[in-house]
């Protein structure tokens, strides 16, 4: 028996617009270029995947299963400017056949630096995944799957409104540094073994990143030996882990359907091929399932033992995406001593302030933590090798240099309102 885990990243960041040294402006984003990618990104992906799979869903009769991760950001964004897709997602929550996992809302890095924003953009996420679809997130996964030991036993840590655990597991990336001679096909445990929810060891589910990145990556990649990639041919190599192992984590962002591969790659046909296909080779026995069902029916089969940050990004797997340079470190450094003193200005507020100082300080927090966002800062890298056209993608900048100059600028002016 195997199964298929689906899970997609489902992501835009507000991006900035052009902000010299000289603007005194305290509006920050640029809503033209962000309504333009979110409606052309709603296009080509975002409408025409979600329908398909909710066909899939329909069609196989609840055999089919998916995860998505959608951040805050994308679905204010979405809220705006193509609240469509949210109601096809809301029919994709009505079916039971679709899980949605836990995140921090603006899609940050503040689980490596502040943990009391990042438990704070978990629950808002957890709020509002409930307030869209009607259900709470029980599966968690970090920015970019960024993981290691010690953050995933404070997620264990972390409780719901009743005060018991509030997750499962966790979503990472499968390392083969970390793994060594096993296989990503199984459910890990974070060294320490936490308790998660329902009294359940807390588990880790591993991206299997051979298997996604066929997809993610190559699917269109006439140069690839392997290309044209068939549904029936994909099954086939997933298939093989039957008798090692039971789970198929395939994880990669949404936008590989119908963005980064385009239609007329066949990926759609692909993707309305799989499940048929899947079931078929293994007939009775190969199956969909989501990351909370996955944690909830297998017990895990060893420790992953994670010291060292980890992420799904790029060719080493590190946070060098995102902190790889000094301008990065920089950066990333003073929006969070920044964070700190409006957290503190904000808590003030609430606790004597006045209703329009309440309503000042709350936009500041909020305009802060759209700074947040992982996305500004991987802008700021400087890796123009193997990864150099995964970092230009959807990027606003000519180069890393203007990214953070342009971001610093705001950072400023931002500190000017406190």
């Amino acid at each position: 028996m195997a199964s298929i885990c689906f899970y997609f990243q489902v992501h835009q960041p507000h991006r900035l617009r052009r902000y010299s040294v000289f603007d005194a402006d305290p509006f920050y984003f640029d809503d033209v270029k962000n309504e333009e990618i979110c409606r052309k990104v709603a296009d080509k992906c975002y409408r025409p995947a979600t329908r398909l799979i909710l066909d899939l869903v329909r069609k196989h009769k609840g055999n089919f299963k998916v995860s998505y991760a959608i951040t805050g950001c994308v679905l204010d964004q979405m809220e705006r400017w193509c609240p469509d897709v949210i109601e096809t997602y809301k029919e994709l929550a009505a079916t039971g056949c679709c899980e949605f996992v836990g995140e921090t809302y603006f899609h940050s890095l503040s689980g490596l630096y502040m943990r009391e924003e990042f438990t704070a953009q978990v629950e808002m996420h957890s709020r509002r995944i409930k307030q869209l679809f009607g259900v709470t997130p029980t599966v968690f996964r970090n920015t970019e799957l960024i993981y290691n030991n010690d953050l995933a036993w404070y997620v264990s840590q972390m409780k719901d409104e009743t005060g018991n655990p509030r997750f499962y597991g966790m979503i990472t990336e499968g390392t083969d540094f970390h793994l060594g001679y096993r296989a990503p096909t199984f459910v890990y445990q974070p060294s320490g073994k936490p308790v998660g929810r329902d009294g359940r060891p807390f588990g880790t589910l591993l991206k299997n990143y051979r298997l996604s990145d066929d997809v993610a990556f190559r699917f269109s990649n006439r140069g690839w030996p392997e290309w044209p990639l068939t549904a029936e041919k994909f099954a086939k190599w997933a298939n093989l882990v039957n008798g090692n192992g039971y789970l198929v984590n395939l994880f990669m962002d949404y936008e590989t359907f119908g963005e980064h591969q385009w239609a007329d790659t066949g990926i759609f046909e692909f993707v309305a091929a799989l499940p048929e296909k899947w079931f078929d080779v293994n007939p009775g026995h190969n199956h969909f399932i989501t990351p909370s069902e996955a944690l909830t029916r297998f017990d895990p089969v060893g420790e992953y033992d994670v010291h060292n940050y980890i992420s799904w990004a790029d060719t080493e797997r590190d946070l060098t995406a995102w902190r790889g340079n000094a301008m990065q470190y920089n950066a990333l450094d003073e929006t969070y001593k920044l964070g700190r003193k409006i957290h503190e200005k904000w808590a003030a507020a609430m606790t004597s302030g006045t209703d329009q100082e309440k309503a000042d300080t709350g936009q500041l927090l909020n305009d802060w933590r759209k700074l947040t966002t992982s996305d500004h800062f991987y802008y700021m890298c400087t890796k123009y090798f193997a990864d150099g056209d995964v970092h230009k993608y959807f990027n606003p900048y000519d180069s890393p240099y203007d990214s953070y100059i342009n971001f610093m600028n705001v950072i400023d002016q931002l500190r000017t309102r406190i």
